[in-house]
């Protein structure tokens, strides 16, 4: 299976490449030749192929995120060559034909650069969405959470945007934080050398604060990651129910995790006449969830795609990969993260936080 991902992935790089060279070769049209054209699309293609190359190689921690970065800019190229033909089409009738091709050559640059902005505005500017939702079982006073995914905390995402999520959660006057997963980047180096502890530290609520291992927790450095967010002040529940003033609070680790037991496993023997919350990182198990005594659930791990289109994707493989849904007696919720993954861009998503108001139908 991730054989014929990577193979459809590399094809789709050569075809991007292909249409970043076309379209450098056209915007500096004016200025160039044959052999200069020859060497745009040459050099587009070194590029592509030498981080690819670079990749497999593994050389350097930050190959990665500098693919990525090339993938989206081969992305955004090709959505600017799209945008700059429509208005092509639009325009040629009440255009000269030398005044339209110099203003679409000014235009599409500033196409590529205005979605990099615009990404890297939906990746640090979170929104705060609010939902109600009613159980069919008694509680004592409604309960209010909090729910912010994929911190992803590293050289790029850090203690500023923990002090934002403390404000955020502080002025919700949440009851509960609930933090299902992917809270570190990988590893603790970037979280221990920018020492974000003081400011996870300030990440409070009454009925405490409640994490979950992802697979970005799981991959290389659970243990530490783990000791870390515990000396922070979190409570870690690994596949474990903690009951906290009359709720009871499922964490179940991620899916790398092949010992983990299943959510009907967890909740035998427990009290599940009380009110059930579920922390799952990924959002793979919702439909068999509905069918057990699970109030609510908390998800994240898909980033609603984080970048278009990847975001319709994403909705072709989870039943629900962004959002809430009622389903059955239980609801579900699943957000695109407070954080990111890779590069400090967001477009068709955005960094959010979930603030979920639980109330009784009695």
């Amino acid at each position: 299976m991730f054989g014929k991902m990577f193979f459809v992935s590399v094809i789709l790089l050569q075809v991007f490449t292909f249409g970043l060279g076309r379209s450098l070769q056209w915007l500096f049209a004016p200025w160039i030749g044959k052999v200069g054209r020859r060497w745009l699309m040459g050099i587009s293609y070194f590029i592509t192929n030498g981080l690819l190359v670079g990749l497999l190689l593994e050389l350097g921690h930050m190959m990665f995120r500098v693919v990525a970065f090339w993938m989206v800019i081969l992305l955004f190229v090709m959505y600017a060559a799209l945008a700059t033909f429509i208005l092509y089409l639009l325009l040629r009738r009440f255009m000269a034909r030398q005044p339209l091709s110099r203003s679409l050559r000014l235009f599409a640059p500033l196409f590529v650069a205005g979605l990099l902005g615009f990404g890297m505005y939906n990746a640090y500017t979170p929104v705060v969405r609010h939902q109600t939702v009613f159980i069919n079982k008694k509680m004592d006073k409604p309960l209010r959470i909090g729910v912010a995914s994929d911190l992803h905390l590293g050289i790029l995402f850090g203690a500023r945007q923990l002090d934002k999520l403390t404000d955020i959660m502080k002025q919700e006057q949440v009851d509960m934080v609930l933090l299902p997963g992917d809270l570190m980047d990988d590893t603790v180096d970037a979280y221990l050398k920018e020492n974000m502890k003081p400011h996870l530290q300030k990440l409070t609520a009454p009925m405490g604060v409640y994490a979950t291992l992802g697979n970005h927790d799981w991959f290389r450095d659970q243990k530490r990651i783990k000791h870390e967010l515990e000396a922070a002040g979190l409570t870690v529940l690994a596949n474990q129910v903690l009951e906290v003033n009359g709720v009871l609070l499922v964490g179940r680790s991620d899916d790398l995790d092949r010992k983990r037991p299943s959510a009907e496993q967890l909740l035998e023997g427990q009290n599940t006449q009380l009110p059930v919350l579920l922390m799952d990182h990924r959002p793979t198990s919702i439909e068999a969830h509905a069918r057990l005594p699970i109030d609510v659930q908390v998800s994240g791990h898909v980033h609603n795609g984080q970048v278009a289109p990847a975001n319709l994707i994403v909705r072709t493989l989870y039943r629900l990969a962004y959002g809430y849904e009622a389903i059955g007696n239980g609801h579900f919720f699943t957000t695109s993260g407070y954080g990111f993954w890779g590069i400090p861009l967001r477009l068709g998503s955005q960094s959010e936080v979930w603030v979920i108001d639980i109330k009784s139908k009695h």
